[in-house]
């Protein structure tokens, strides 16, 4: 696709140009919609980008406020709720599971503890009798889960919960608080840190969404449906929609596995405040001891789901190349969407990163247009190949 002469919008440091020109270069020769992308350091905003249109006909542009679906980067907003309760100490994360809903102790997964959710180790994966459409009745899809057994015990396996862990959290988060995951992170981490991201939006946000564009080429969403693998074995309970990530069920309701709609500024300025041991701009929601247990490496590996090498902390991907790259400390940690969204912090650098995008990546990971805007904004070269 060629160039179609535009260009970006919003602010960049000089000293972050290279982020401004692979942002450009991205819409002139890498196929890009709309997005935006946002870095913080030494907690000021040094880039504050945007462009592109909303849709593929390129005629509705992409503004300032404009927000877009960022997948699983919602997994890590509902894990960083379940932190703020355990900085409140309203939550303990060597306490099982069942201990905050107790459902979920059935079938045997009455040992699993919180941090085995937010370390992907629980096993508790799949839920085979979540019919077609459970992910929209939220009580449904946790019966599901609650009824079945783990696929391993909790631990002994890294595998990526594609879906459930957004229930789990979500349920610990509601038996503690008596709100909905949605509202919880609503009310106690976006509106404080004024972060454009939400799960459930109101009727003015509706007006700002970007739909999503699917890329054939997409090799996470292409797992998911083949029958037979880890991931389509996961998806059980999802709707036959043929547009299922545009649907108006997912951005007014709350699909906490990967419903969030955001942009880049608000997911950058959440990791700001995690990059910066905890407050940001004199809001606090986690105390520094807090932000340094959750960003510990738990386990690295091949992951038993998706089958790519991974790096996971407690709620959060560490960085983990080539699918996930996140500059080069490896310490830094964050959360991939799988259209290609990404947000991160590198805390010894107080670097904070989020790419937002209405047409999904390549491949398998981030893509060529978050990799390389991550390249960038790290100042770093790529020092490893992506497989095909």
């Amino acid at each position: 696709m060629g160039k179609h002469n535009l260009e970006v919008q919003g602010y960049c440091d000089p000293a972050f140009k290279a982020v401004k020109e692979t942002f450009q270069e991205n819409f002139d020769s890498r196929s890009e919609i709309g997005a935006g992308v946002c870095v913080y350091k030494e907690n000021e905003k040094v880039v504050d980008l945007w462009g592109g249109h909303r849709d593929e006909e390129r005629i509705q542009t992409w503004t300032e406020d404009t927000i877009t679906l960022m997948n699983s980067v919602a997994k890590s907003i509902c894990a960083l709720a379940v932190h703020v309760l355990a900085d409140r100490g309203l939550v303990n994360l060597d306490a099982p599971v069942a201990t905050y809903w107790p459902e979920f102790g059935q079938s045997g997964k009455d040992n699993i503890l919180v941090r085995h959710v937010q370390g992907h180790q629980c096993g508790a994966v799949f839920s085979d009798t979540a019919k077609p459409g459970d992910w929209f009745d939220y009580s449904a899809q946790c019966s599901a889960i609650a009824r079945q057994e783990p696929a391993w015990p909790p631990e002994t396996k890294g595998g990526y919960n594609t879906i459930n862990i957004g229930f789990i959290l979500g349920e610990i988060v509601r038996h503690v608080t008596g709100k909905t995951i949605g509202t919880f992170i609503r009310e106690e981490i976006s509106e404080p840190l004024g972060a454009e991201y939400n799960i459930g939006l109101t009727t003015k946000e509706l007006d700002l969404v970007a739909p999503m564009h699917l890329n054939p080429e997409n090799n996470f969403w292409a797992e998911c449906a083949r029958e037979g693998s880890n991931l389509n074995r996961a998806h059980s309970g999802r709707p036959n929609y043929p547009n299922l990530l545009n649907c108006i069920e997912i951005r007014k309701g709350e699909l906490p596995p990967f419903g969030g709609h955001g942009n880049a500024r608000g997911v950058a300025r959440i990791y700001a405040m995690l990059a910066n041991d905890g407050e940001l701009d004199g809001i606090r929601l986690l105390k520094p001891d807090t932000v340094k247990h959750l960003s510990k490496l738990q386990w690295k590996g091949i992951c038993e789901m998706t089958h790519w090498p991974l790096r996971m902390g407690l709620g959060f991907e560490q960085n983990s190349p080539p699918y996930i790259p996140m500059g080069s400390n490896l310490s830094a940690f964050g959360k991939l969407g799988s259209g290609g969204a990404l947000g991160f912090c590198d805390r010894e650098r107080k670097l904070a990163f989020s790419y937002c995008t209405n047409f999904q990546c390549e491949g398998a990971g981030v893509g060529i247009r978050c990799r390389s805007l991550v390249e960038a904004a790290a100042g770093v070269a790529p020092t490893w190949d992506v497989p095909d």
